[in-house]
């Protein structure tokens, strides 16, 4: 509920607009002392907008205004006087009143006046929430990591977030390039320009063309009109190019006009356009091989590949898995109105054992699942999708190098038969009969295992 303070010299206005503005289910507060009308703001931090006479004793309407701008810029001032001049009006705007009413007014005047007033305010509060939230979503800390391969990203990016230069983002699928991307430019003194992006990988030649460059009218059936192209709506931005290693030789070739020269023109047209746009691209391929292939122009490789940046893959990342399920868990919470939940220490095993082939990405997913369908307050092995499961992607071959002080042969391939046998058993939710069978060994000799590694213990706690 707005509050309003009505100030005005005449006891029956301040009346009479109470009475009005109370029945649209405004807050009213009231006075006909400009000086307690400052009181009451001071001590009243809840006032949002003020309706003020111009001609008052003591302090004018005008000081009033000014006073009450220094005070608080936000709290909206609508000015009403009996003696309207231009200049009172230009005067009264440019310190800050948000409209001027000339007494006297009709009934509806003043209620869509503070209608409109209120709606204004909505709506410039909805623009910093807006701005503050894409700020926070594409802020440099929301890239996770404390792995050697991540902070060398995150160097760069502090060294070339305020250059020109364009960059050329490396990784495989699902290991957030766009993410990176995103990142350069919001730390960019572009920030407050267009980020565009695009998929080069998902449109048809013809229709990428035309949706970089744009076109003009009745330049290909269905060009009824002249349409902007994206990297005019980038100007003064960034342009990110995903998948660029997808784009055909024509649209290497006029990619490579704008690299070069900042200019291009639309299909079908004749005019060139000039942009100023930092290109920003990546590839889940091998471009240098591309070039060698004749797949890929060569100039316009060396001319996207002024800064490269390798970003790793998960499962060359795991120390960050702990970090990235945390993230991931908080906010699905956060979105789907559910509880934090934890993990049990069974599941991380198995999701830092994964391979993951499709990244973050694809732990993203499955943690939004978890979060969804898991009722109980643990994520446990049963909340995992089956595909977890699998031998060859559970158990991760222990490294084969030898340190330099050497190593116990025995406890090493002690420790490995242990992790596989217990990772077997809850597969097969500790029927010991399955779980021989899939190990491919007796049922005599896997219980000999159990009870050599005390797993029984383990299967007590697991059924617990």
């Amino acid at each position: 509920m707005k509050t309003i303070l009505i100030i005005d010299d005449e006891q029956s206005m301040c009346d009479f607009l109470s009475i009005l503005l109370e029945k649209e289910g405004y807050t009213i507060l009231s006075t006909t002392n400009s000086r307690e009308a400052l009181n009451i703001i001071q001590r009243n931090d809840c006032v949002d907008m003020v309706i003020t006479d111009i001609m008052m004793p003591e302090i004018d309407g005008m000081e009033l205004l000014k006073r009450i701008k220094l005070y608080n810029p936000n709290i909206v001032v609508i000015m009403i006087t009996a003696y309207a001049t231009t200049e009172n009006a230009i005067a009264a705007m440019k310190q800050g009143a948000y409209d001027y009413v000339t007494k006297p007014f009709k009934v509806d005047e003043i209620k869509i006046i503070v209608e409109k007033a209120f709606e204004s305010i909505k709506l410039k509060e909805e623009n910093i929430f807006l701005k503050r939230e894409i700020e926070s979503k594409h802020k440099f800390d929301n890239i996770i990591g404390i792995s050697s391969g991540m902070i060398r990203v995150f160097e760069t990016i502090r060294k070339i977030a305020d250059l020109t230069s364009t960059v050329l983002i490396f990784g495989e699928s699902g290991t957030g390039k766009e993410l990176v991307a995103s990142a350069i430019h919001y730390n960019s003194l572009r920030r407050n320009r267009p980020f565009v992006t695009v998929n080069c990988g998902a449109l048809p030649e013809n229709l990428l063309e035309s949706e970089l460059f744009g076109h003009v009218k009745g330049s290909f059936t269905g060009a009824v009109s002249n349409k902007e192209g994206l990297f005019e709506v980038a100007d003064g931005g960034s342009f990110f190019l995903d998948e660029v290693a997808e784009t055909s030789p024509t649209i290497q070739v006029k990619l490579l006009r704008v690299l070069n020269d900042k200019k291009f023109k639309r299909v079908g047209g004749v005019k060139d356009i000039s942009v100023d746009v930092r290109i920003l691209s990546a590839t889940n391929k091998d471009l240098k091989e591309l070039v060698e292939k004749g797949l890929f122009r060569e100039d316009l490789f060396y001319r996207l590949n002024v800064i490269p940046i390798h970003l790793p893959s998960l499962r060359s990342r795991r120390e960050d898995i702990p970090l990235l399920l945390d993230h991931f868990i908080r906010k699905f919470s956060k979105d789907l109105g559910q509880p934090v939940k934890r993990i049990s220490p069974e599941a991380m095993s198995i999701l830092q054992n994964y391979s993951w082939p499709g990244n973050v990405r694809e732990l993203e997913n499955i943690i939004e699942r978890c979060v969804a369908l898991e009722t109980s307050d643990v994520i446990t092995p049963s909340s995992l999708p089956s595909n977890l499961f699998s031998l060859s992607q559970s158990f991760m071959v222990p490294s084969t190098e030898i340190p330099e002080g050497g190593l116990d042969l025995e406890k090493v391939v002690g420790e490995y038969e242990k992790t596989i046998l217990l990772n077997a058993l809850r597969r097969t939710n500790w029927v010991k009969k399955d779980a021989a069978k899939i190990l491919h060994v007796s049922f005599r000799s896997l219980r000999y295992r159990i009870e050599k590694y005390g797993l029984d213990q383990q299967e007590f706690k697991d059924k617990k």
